[in-house]
């Protein structure tokens, strides 16, 4: 006979829920992307552009939790797309800009609907998607937070 494991079935895994609904929101902004040519990393490098106007590559590295080797090769991409361009400023060499081409400005409104599209897929209201982002925030900050136990 075999001992009952105190390891919760995959089912019951919270780790599991988010990493199956990421997936699939994930999928569906792929779908609707791939008409305007931008993968769904872009397209959140897009947002904070959108959103914030001109910005370094540190502050987008912050605001979208990516790293620098991460970033750059889609900074790259999305400048040789003729969507943004990237400059060294002048009183730090060591930062660089990154702002908004016209072509990249005007795909604003090509996106405009995806959000509402995302949405109506998901079959929850307004109310519990906020909601439900709300509590993923808070999940997300108390994990970055938290400090694993020693090891005995």
């Amino acid at each position: 006979m075999i001992a009952a494991s105190s390891t919760p079935l995959l089912g019951e895994q919270i780790c599991f829920a988010l990493y199956s609904a990421s997936r699939s929101l994930t999928s569906r902004y792929r779908e609707l992307l791939a008409p305007l040519g931008v993968t769904y990393p872009q397209y959140l490098v897009l947002l904070v552009l959108w959103e914030n106007g001109t910005s370094t590559v540190s502050e987008l590295g912050r605001r979208l939790a990516l790293d620098s080797g991460t970033l750059s090769p889609l900074l790259r991409r999305l400048e040789n797309a003729g969507l943004l361009s990237r400059s060294r400023r002048t009183d730090d060499e060591r930062s660089v800009d990154v702002a908004l081409t016209v072509a990249g400005s005007e795909l604003r409104q090509l996106a405009a609907g995806i959000p509402q599209q995302v949405c109506a897929s998901t079959g929850l209201d307004i109310v519990e998607l906020q909601t439900l982002q709300a509590q993923i925030a808070v999940l997300a900050e108390r994990v970055r937070a938290s400090t694993l136990p020693a090891v005995t």
